[in-house]
C-alpha cells in the first residue's frame, strides 16, 4: 500500500480542486491471492451486513502496483453479497491509470488516500499492509479517520467494517484488526497451519498498532505466550494433523482469553480475540 497518515504535512491538493488527497507514496508491492485469508474471513463474518445494504460499497485502500487484490475482493464478496461493488483507491496516479483497463461492472479505481474518495459511505474498507511502514503514533488517527467514513450503524446493522492488518508476501500468515464506526472490535490471527512451527510465529505479522507491543508486560505478548503453551500442551493432537492441534490449543485458550469465534473458524487456521484483551497499555 501506498498512503501515509495525515496530520502533519501529508496531504496534497487534488488535481482540479476538491477534497485534498491525504497521504504520500510508499511501496506498492502486491501479489495475486495474497489476501485470500482476510477476504474469506470478511465474507464469512461480514457477509450478512453487506447483504442488508441495497448496493454495498467496499474499498480496497492501497491496492498497490497491480489491481489483483481489488479484482479478487469483488469476486469473493459477490459470493455472499451479489450486489457488492468494489472501489480500488490508490494515491499513486500511475497505478490508477494501470488499473483502469480492469474496470468492469462493480469494479472501479480511483485516485486518493485516507480521505477515501467515494460518494457513499462504504460498508467495508480493507487496508491490508497499509500501515506497516508508518509510525505507531499515527495509527490511532488513521483509524479514526477511516472509521468516520464507514456506513453508520442503524437499527438492524452494526454499520460498516474497517479491516486493517498485515500479511507475508504470499499470504500464509496474517493478523488483522476489525473496527466498526465505534472503533476497534477484534483481532484475528490466521495462518496456513502446515507452515506453522508455533503460534508466536505470527508475531512478525502483527499490525502496526501491536507489533511494537510484543514485549513483556503487554497483553499481546501474554496472549502469544499463552498460545504457545497451549500449542505445546496440544502436541498429542498433532498425530491427527495440525488442524486438530490448532483447534485444541484455541479451545484451551478460551479459558483465559475472550475468543469471539467458534470451531468453524478455528478449522480455517484462525482465531479471533476481543480487541479490549489485546489493546496496548497506555
Amino acid at each position: 500500500m501506498t498512503t501515509r497518515a495525515a496530520t502533519l504535512p501529508h496531504s496534497r491538493l487534488r488535481p482540479g480542486g476538491g477534497t485534498p488527497i491525504v497521504g504520500t507514496v510508499t511501496r506498492g508491492t502486491t501479489n495475486p491471492n495474497r489476501l485470500r485469508r482476510m477476504d474469506r474471513w470478511i465474507a464469512a463474518t461480514h457477509g450478512a451486513e453487506l447483504r442488508r445494504a441495497a448496493e454495498p460499497v467496499a474499498v480496497d485502500l492501497g491496492y498497490g502496483a497491480a489491481p489483483w487484490t481489488a479484482v479478487e475482493l469483488l469476486g469473493r464478496l459477490r459470493t455472499v453479497a451479489p450486489g457488492a461493488h468494489v472501489v480500488g483507491v490508490e494515491i499513486e496516479p500511475a497505478r490508477v491509470a494501470a488499473a483502469k483497463p480492469y474496470e468492469r461492472d462493480g469494479l472501479r479505481f480511483r485516485h486518493g488516500g485516507f480521505e477515501v474518495p467515494v460518494p457513499r459511505r462504504p460498508h467495508l474498507i480493507r487496508a491490508a499492509n497499509v500501515l506497516r511502514q508508518y509510525d505507531e503514533a499515527e495509527v490511532a488517527e488513521v483509524w479514526t479517520r477511516l472509521c468516520a467514513r464507514l456506513a453508520p450503524a442503524d437499527g438492524g446493522s452494526r454499520g460498516g467494517l474497517l479491516v486493517e492488518g498485515t500479511c507475508d508476501e504470499i499470504g500464509r500468515r496474517h493478523v488483522w484488526v476489525a473496527l466498526g464506526p465505534e472503533g476497534p472490535r477484534t483481532v484475528t490471527f490466521a495462518t496456513r497451519l502446515g507452515s506453522l512451527h508455533r503460534p508466536s510465529d505470527l508475531a512478525e505479522r502483527l499490525p502496526k498498532a501491536l507489533i511494537h507491543r510484543n514485549v513483556p508486560g503487554e497483553p499481546v505478548h501474554a496472549f502469544l505466550r499463552d498460545f504457545d503453551r497451549a500449542w505445546a500442551a496440544a502436541a498429542p493432537y498433532a498425530s491427527y494433523g495440525a488442524r486438530q492441534r490448532w483447534i485444541r490449543a484455541v479451545r484451551d485458550l478460551t479459558a483465559d482469553w475472550p475468543v469471539t469465534d467458534s470451531a468453524a473458524r478455528w478449522r480455517q487456521g484462525e482465531v479471533t480475540v476481543a480487541w479490549r484483551a489485546l489493546a496496548p497499555r497506555r
